[in-house]
């Protein structure tokens, strides 16, 4: 099939189109062709291997097939590592490296060529060499003994189809499905927004770790549901996608590198580095106490988990960056946040290296991509929150820190969505969705994808009014007691809560407030909203990034998510003829959601991405039109339109039933 080439500009157009035509209904061809992704493995040729060292050749694999002939030549200047050194092969081809005991051999893909990928699109970049195996039986298999190291092991790449420095990433936090009906719940909502992409060319998905959760036999599928995109899928590891039945960090990802492949390793396209990370020690213990406060690796009356890329792989990096050049972007993936808003003072789910790695990436073009935190932030360079000092010895972020959000949203709770999967609202709010990242060169402009949303849709907005903050007091309360010994029914619902957006004279004495949840607002980002067309007001960020701590409570929350988040009908669905594991829903491992409607385990009660103005306090009776644009870094702008009135009473909601008890006469 030939390769239709289009210009970025055109690609992303066509990519924006596509998304738009499935959101109002209509079916998409695919005017985009799909890459000439070809499948194939790496060569493994076995015998003795010369003074603890292993050697091979990067070639050019013109038929295909994953063997060298004679007549295919070798690739130089290409990296070869085992998660320590790195190597170039020669002008032929060829690289030599030592053998490390337990280890993975990775050549990195560079810019312009493709690695193979297997039949689910899972990149063929990495011999594993582990001799005896998982050293204990492992739940979900670990490795085989995969012997003494081979005497060759070749990497076949083939040049890539598009030579542009032009293509997009589709960064996927925590998918995270527990179970088999939460894989379809994924396949259903941010897979089926990416099909409809039209992805191809040098593009690729790019998982940022908590892939499934807990339960590895999972991970098959959904990579065979994955590859329905038709890119690469690279994948981070995360703290769900562990064997928890192992006792020693070196171990505990052996069922992922058997089904996956290697667990931090790197790769080229255009002008951008990616850097895949694994920071997430299990279980942490000793020698994560050289930083203060990790106690809980030892006291813990159970194994727990610590985010830190470990010393090996610290020199791992340092040794990379020593071979990429300076004009590349180097973008990391990994799990764990290196800096969050959310967690700033948490010394266990932010990186214990971030300064190191801050130290390494100094002077160059950054981008840290992470998950973990079922949140949406986008931290700009020279931001600051109280915690990270404290936490990690950092004072600022020196480049952009993105927590890419979750395809899971909040773990797949929240009511149903019209498409059949959870409405999930994440923690701050934010739809559960990707974050697509477009490259030009070494530069970037990402944009958050809401899964099953139109795309032009960026933003929620809502008002905060004294009724609104009164309800969610109660129900922060109500919430913020031991579930055991508070009244299973919540002292507030939804249906509580008075229209927020029909307010009183009163109302507007005592504050109320235009908000804008900016999915994936940043500092850099710009609110105005305007009442009737007049003259517009400008919306002021609810946290400043400058040293604070999050702000918390009900002048913080954003009404929009919190209202959706509040009431969760789920929970009382019952059936006569069903499994009795049907009444509710589950969760996590299985634990049960069942009973009255209740909140969702977290509600919308601090932000970084939350704007608000004051509406004037005299605003005339009757029904208004308040127009709200933001507007981000790179120019590209959401508008809502929200019509609210008011009024000097505020009628009940409620039918009026007296009406049709009268006795009229007739």
């Amino acid at each position: 099939m030939p390769f239709l080439s289009t210009s970025q500009s055109d690609r992303r157009s066509i990519k924006h189109l596509s998304m738009l035509a499935c959101a109002i209904g209509f079916a998409v061809s695919g005017a985009q062709a799909l890459a000439q992704h070809w499948p194939g493995t790496i060569e493994v040729i076995r015998g003795n291997t010369a003074g603890g060292t292993i050697s091979g050749i990067v070639f050019e694999d013109v038929n295909a097939d994953s063997r060298r002939q004679n007549s295919e030549s070798g690739i130089a200047g290409v990296l070869v590592s085992n998660g320590l050194d790195i190597v170039r092969t020669d002008n032929n081809g060829r690289y030599q490296i030592a053998v490390r005991p337990d280890m993975d051999l990775t050549v990195v893909q560079p810019s312009g060529w493709q690695v193979p990928v297997d039949h689910r699109m899972v990149p063929q970049f990495g011999y594993i060499h582990k001799p005896g195996g998982s050293p204990a039986p492992l739940r979900f298999g670990g490795l085989p003994d995969t012997g003494p190291a081979p005497a060759e092991v070749n990497f076949p790449l083939r040049r890539s189809p598009d030579n542009s420095n032009s293509f997009s990433c589709a960064a996927v936090g925590d998918s995270q499905t527990y179970s088999n009906g939460e894989l379809s719940q994924f396949r259903d909502s941010a897979i089926a927004d990416l099909v409809q992409m039209d992805l191809g060319g040098n593009d690729c998905m790019l998982y940022l770790g908590d892939v499934v959760g807990d339960d590895l036999s999972l991970l098959e599928r959904l990579l065979e549901v994955g590859s329905t995109v038709g890119v690469p899928q690279w994948m981070a590891l995360g703290n769900h996608d562990l064997d928890f039945d192992d006792t020693s960090d070196a171990d505990s990802s052996d069922s992922w590198r058997r089904i996956y492949g290697p667990t931090y390793f790197a790769y080229e396209i255009g002008q951008v580095m990616f850097v895949v990370l694994d920071n997430i020690v299990y279980p942490c213990g000793e020698e994560d106490m050289r930083m203060p406060g990790r106690e809980f690796c030892v006291d813990s009356d159970r194994p727990v988990y610590n985010v830190r890329v470990h010393d090996t792989q610290l020199q791992w990096f340092e040794n990379l960056l020593e071979q990429t050049p300076e004009d590349r972007l180097v973008v990391m993936a990994h799990h764990g946040p290196l800096l969050s808003f959310y967690s700033a003072g948490s010394r266990q789910h932010q990186d214990d290296a971030t300064a190191q790695i801050h130290a390494l990436l100094d002077g160059r073009e950054a981008l840290s991509l992470s998950g973990h935190l079922h949140t949406l932030e986008n931290i700009a360079p020279g931001e600051a929150f109280a915690g990270w000092q404290d936490a990690l010895g950092v004072s600022e972020a020196p480049f952009r820190h993105i927590v890419a959000g979750a395809a899971s949203g909040h773990w797949w709770q929240g009511d149903l969505a019209l498409d059949g999967d959870s409405m999930a609202l994440q923690r701050m709010g934010s739809p559960k969705g990707l974050l697509m990242l477009d490259f030009e060169g070494a530069e970037y402009e990402e944009r958050y994808v809401g899964s099953r949303i139109d795309p032009r849709r960026g933003q929620w907005v809502d008002f905060n009014t004294p009724a609104f903050r009164t309800w969610f007091e109660h129900l922060q309360a109500w919430r913020e007691l031991p579930p055991r010994e508070r009244n299973p029914v919540p002292p507030v619902s939804i249906n509580d809560l008075a229209d927020t957006r029909i307010h009183t004279p009163e109302d507007l004495r005592a504050g109320v407030y235009v908000t804008a949840n900016v999915w994936n607002g940043s500092a850099e980002t710009q609110v105005s909203a305007s009442i009737n067309g007049a003259n517009p007001i400008t919306l002021a960020r609810t946290q400043e990034g400058r040293g604070e701590a999050a702000y918390i409570g009900a002048d913080y929350a954003d009404p929009f998510a919190a209202k959706r988040q509040a009431t969760v009908g789920r929970y009382a669905i019952e059936s006569t003829m069903g499994r009795d594991r049907n009444r509710g829903y589950e969760a996590y491992r299985g634990s049960r959601f069942e009973g009255v409607p209740q909140p969702q385990t977290a509600v919308a009660d601090r932000n970084l991405h939350l704007w608000k103005a004051q509406l004037p306090v005299d605003l005339p009776n009757g029904v208004h039109v308040i127009e709200v644009t933001s507007t981000d870094r790179h120019g590209r702008s959401y508008t809502d339109r929200v019509i609210f009135e008011v009024r000097d009473e505020r009628p009940d909601p409620l039918h009026r039933i007296e009406v049709w008890d009268m006795d009229t006469g007739l």
